[in-house]
């Protein structure tokens, strides 16, 4: 298992190989799931005391367990935020896996650590922090904002009184991991009104915590998940400077923008928070699973998780340690495929490819706006397009869309907006054309209601 042989070396060549050619050849978009008794019954013995070697391990996994997969990097993955890494980027993510570094401290992952600070400096730069702000990359959007919100709360103990409960303020819109992380640490969450378009601002925010106690916190949304929303960042800034609360942006999917200057004025006042998330592996062209956290203060991230003990102490606490600033403490360096591919394409590789996708979304909602046979439920801030086909029912959207994707030629899903089923198409993917997303509505457009009852 651990000794290099003539095998593995066979091995090794199919196994890179095989990851060529699943980056050369087009994906299949009829991948998708397949039903557990069926791969179960594919894999049969494979796990066994004998085991049954790596090529047939290889084909297992070419030939039933691959196809059984959605390729969310297919120009027409559009439900979701799928993902587009790009070819340096996940060439490199091989190169991470074989050479085995603990990029939990500086003593062990110091190159790595130093790469990877490189792309949170851009990050950051980006977001107009300070020279001093820096983070950490961390497995998702979950983990993150469980991270910020964790080091918000460790501040507000330090600074005041412990209420009866301890509280954030975020909207409706906010993804899922918010009220995730409040339920792992047990604390409420004050729902604040968004507007018709999803945004929280200010005076909402003013209104929805008069006469609240406990709060401290807002979590403010840097481009929602179901409709693309960015918040009133500057009027939530004020707010909470005013009331001493932490302001972290979840921008999981959304902040990846702050490279494109069609886009960048949405962002104004990110420069005045505390803490703000972004997941590479939706937007900035890394592979899963990828996200950065970066705070304008990250020694109050230290005081909140670095994790201590005998094993520990002769941990050099002067030098950068990642662990120190999530509630991690093993980990890989996951950020080095983001800045290999930063450092192969260049900054201005990354506006041109973000600026694309924003560009092929406001086409798609133009001509959405102007068939008779849709609805354009509002214009989008960032990639994601909302829009209703006319006189369909729930049960209509949902069995074009499970057609299409069975048929491999979309994914895209229903959703909801203000309580009415809709459709929703993400684009972050490059090479997704304007031209094939018009073949997709004039497929929707012609489509039959009998056709899409069966």
């Amino acid at each position: 298992m651990h000794e290099w042989d003539e095998r593995t070396d066979l091995l090794a060549h199919s196994v890179i190989g095989y990851a060529i050619e699943r980056l050369k050849v087009p994906k299949d978009p009829h991948w998708g799931a397949r039903p557990a008794q069926e791969l179960n019954a594919a894999l049969g013995g494979s796990v066994s005391p004998v085991g049954i070697g790596g090529h047939e391990a290889l084909r297992l996994f070419r030939d039933v367990l691959m196809p059984a997969t959605r390729p969310f990097d297919h120009p027409m993955a559009l439900a979701y935020v799928p993902t587009a890494p790009s070819l340096a980027a996940t060439l490199f993510d091989l190169v991470v896996s074989a050479s085995s570094i603990f990029a939990g401290h500086w003593e062990s992952g110091a190159g790595a650590i130093a790469a990877e600070n490189q792309a949170l400096r851009w990050l950051a730069d980006l977001a107009g922090f300070p020279s001093s702000a820096g983070g950490c990359f961390v497995s998702g959007g979950s983990a993150a904002n469980l991270s910020a919100l964790v080091t918000a709360r460790f501040c507000a103990q330090a600074q005041r009184n412990r209420p009866d409960r301890w509280r954030i303020a975020t909207t409706a819109e906010a993804h899922a991991s918010i009220r995730a992380a409040a339920r792992v640490m047990d604390v409420d969450v004050v729902t604040v009104p968004a507007d018709d378009r999803g945004r929280m601002h200010g005076r909402d925010l003013q209104t929805a915590l008069s006469g609240i106690d406990g709060v401290f916190a807002v979590v403010a949304n840097g481009g929602t998940t179901n409709a693309g929303a960015v918040d009133d960042l500057e009027s939530i800034a004020e707010v909470c400077a005013d009331k001493q609360l932490w302001l972290h942006i979840d921008g999981a999917y959304g902040l990846a923008a702050l490279c494109a200057p069609s886009a960048r004025s949405e962002f104004n006042g990110i420069e005045l928070s505390d803490s703000f998330g972004v997941d590479p592996h939706k937007w900035l062209f890394a592979p899963y699973d990828c996200a950065a956290l970066v705070y304008r203060q990250p020694r109050l991230a230290a005081e909140a998780h670095a994790q201590h003990g005998e094993y520990l102490d002769s941990i050099d606490r002067g030098e950068w340690n990642p662990a120190d600033y999530a509630y991690h403490l093993s980990r890989r360096a996951r950020g080095l495929p983001l800045w290999f591919s930063l450092a192969t394409y260049g900054t201005d590789g990354y506006q041109k490819a973000v600026e694309q996708t924003l560009t092929t979304a406001r086409a798609l909602a133009s001509e959405v706006s102007r068939r008779p046979e849709f609805e354009l439920l509002i214009d989008p801030q960032l990639s994601v397009v909302l829009f209703k086909r006319v006189g369909w029912t729930d049960p209509q959207y949902a069995a074009w869309s499970a057609a299409r994707a069975r048929e491999g030629v979309v994914l895209i899903l229903p959703t909801r907006w203000r309580g009415d089923v809709c459709y929703r198409v993400c684009v972050v993917n490059p090479l997704t054309r304007i031209t094939d997303l018009c073949t997709v509505l004039d497929d929707l457009a012609s489509a039959e209601p009998s056709a899409t009852d069966s």
